[in-house]
């Protein structure tokens, strides 16, 4: 269990940060400027807040009311930064052993066989840094951070330097880690794809501020913390499985407690957990099952609450199962329906527009 209070103020900057997360991956997310790299540097130990407290497992590391400050090295924590920060006259071997040089104790051959193997980097040992692509050097940053035996990985924005094809590569090595080692990850970014991928748990952070805190569902829905987040837009997160492939037509079926989702352009496995994103504005809203039409999915639900907005439009709530799916309509449309609370009424999706992310 990770605690954070944290008042510190940085030029005209001022980060006001209380959140608690415990085991798995926790992204701390917000648009450039939030202050996202100013917490995971006070949670590191890199920089002393002016006022409040960090503790980790129950041992605290800062605590400004008394005096107490556990400098970086000593919170045996890992730290992947944006470029890796290779050393580039090491190889990648000794880059991966480093930390073994100052503490002997750490070097294990089954650990760095481990590391190397599910990383993908046997082949790179004897490169310098300068030999490798943003990827491979990403992934040998991961690897000697990994090999500090670290209590808590941090990981700032360790996508944000790459093109799209290394992030795919880098975001599947990710998962792997998540999933093999049971390291728990606080991981910094702005991208809503890689928050859905990897997180457990989200801090919503804007102007220094937590503005929000939770599991991937209920923060990533949330359409009223579009304002402060400024960088995703309103729908709903549903944990799903994958319960059939149609490799003829490129599709897959999704189970979930309110149906099954038909979805598109899917490199998942029979079985495997699947977070799937709907935006609002992506669901239209029917009163009877249309007949003959393209769209794939067709979901019943029950309406929980019709929200006013700006513009002419309004969100619907639809729950189906335990799902809350979210409708962005015009205000028009809801009246021409007679929509109301309590309605039953049919969620129509294509399944071209979800988007699809392995839990």
């Amino acid at each position: 269990m990770l605690s954070v209070e944290i008042n510190h103020e940085q030029g005209d900057f001022s980060l006001d940060a209380v959140f608690e997360c415990g085991a798995g991956v926790t992204a701390l997310f917000g648009r450039s400027g939030a202050g996202k790299s100013s917490l995971v540097n006070a949670i590191a130990g890199l920089i002393r807040p002016r006022k409040g407290h960090v503790v980790f497992d129950g041992e605290t590391l800062f605590d400004s009311a008394h005096g107490i400050h556990v400098r970086a090295g000593k919170r045996r924590f890992g730290y992947v930064f944006q470029e890796g920060r290779l050393f580039p006259h090491f190889t990648v071997q000794q880059n991966l052993v480093y930390s073994h040089w100052f503490d002997r104790a750490l070097y294990s051959a089954s650990d760095f066989a481990h590391v190397v193997e599910l990383l993908g980097i046997g082949e790179l040992l004897q490169r310098r840094p300068a030999q490798l692509s943003g990827g491979e050097k990403q992934r040998v940053a991961i690897g000697r951070a990994l090999l500090a035996k670290p209590r808590l990985l941090l990981l700032d924005e360790p996508l944000a330097s790459l093109d799209a094809e290394r992030k795919h590569e880098i975001l599947r090595y990710l998962r792997l880690l998540r999933d093999e080692t049971r390291i728990p990850m606080i991981y910094v970014s702005h991208a809503v794809e890689e928050v859905l991928e990897l997180a457990d748990q989200v801090v919503l952070l804007a102007s220094g501020r937590v503005v929000a805190s939770g599991s991937v569902e209920a923060v990533m829905g949330r359409p009223d913390l579009r304002p402060s987040s400024g960088v995703f837009e309103g729908g709903a997160v549903i944990e799903t499985h994958v319960i059939g492939i149609d490799l003829e037509d490129g599709l897959a079926t999704l189970g979930f407690d309110g149906g099954t989702l038909t979805v598109g352009n899917f490199d998942a496995q029979a079985g495997e957990r699947v977070r799937v994103r709907i935006r609002a504005r992506e669901v239209s809203i029917a009163l009877v099952p249309p007949q003959q039409i393209s769209i794939q999915n067709i979901l019943r639900g029950r309406i929980a609450a019709i929200d006013e907005a700006r513009s002419g439009r309004v969100t619907v709530m639809i729950a189906v199962g335990a799902a809350m799916l979210r409708s962005g309509i015009t205000r028009r449309s809801a009246r021409q329906l007679a929509l109301v609370p309590g309605m039953d009424v049919y969620a129509l999706i294509k399944a071209i527009s979800l988007d699809r992310h392995s839990g």
